[in-house]
């Protein structure tokens, strides 16, 4: 039995909904870029380029953790909070012996201290330190840098309309792929 190649199939569906070729075709397009993209943010090649850039001598997931530290002291898509191994691990989606050890390694390259949580005197938490938050404000500056120049040669109304629409896909995208329940 021979199978079509899955974009055939697919397009052949689009147009079977009523969708124009042009359509189809844009969508199909739109799905491998947006899996290039994926696959990008995936691997960590943004960060890994610019921590590169920055001669940070910090892997991927080091990074990954130190950003996740400060957007759960921040309350970035989440109430702000103290940042313990727990909420690292929850964050990055990994074990809590994993992230121990991340958070264990970041404290020994002086981007961490671990301090007595001022809610719960029991508690260990994770604090950036002045170095943490140097480095990431050179990321920061560093990556919009590169966010500048990616747009240079895009017109004022080519990236309102773009931010307009890619806000517009990501929302849609929340709503047929909600996160799972946090338990």
């Amino acid at each position: 039995m021979s199978h079509a190649p899955p974009n055939d199939r697919i397009k052949a569906n689009l147009q079977a909904q009523g969708h124009a070729v042009e359509v189809a075709e844009a969508l199909l397009s739109l799905d491998a870029d947006h899996f290039h993209f994926v696959r990008r943010v995936m691997k960590g090649d943004v960060p890994q380029s610019l921590m590169d850039e920055l001669n940070a001598g910090l892997e991927v997931t080091q990074f990954h953790a130190l950003s996740a530290i400060l957007r759960i002291r921040g309350g970035y898509a989440r109430p702000p909070s103290e940042a313990t191994v727990g909420l690292l691990a929850e964050e990055l989606a990994l074990d809590p012996s994993r992230a121990s050890r991340i958070a264990a390694d970041l404290v020994d390259r002086g981007l961490l201290q671990r301090t007595v949580s001022q809610e719960d005197g029991r508690r260990s938490v994770l604090v950036p330190t002045d170095a943490a938050w140097a480095l990431m404000e050179a990321f920061l500056d560093a990556k919009w840098q590169r966010t500048i120049r990616l747009f240079a040669q895009w017109s004022a109304e080519d990236i309102v309309t773009f931010a307009r629409l890619f806000g517009r896909y990501t929302e849609g995208m929340r709503e047929q792929y909600p996160a799972a329940a946090q338990g």
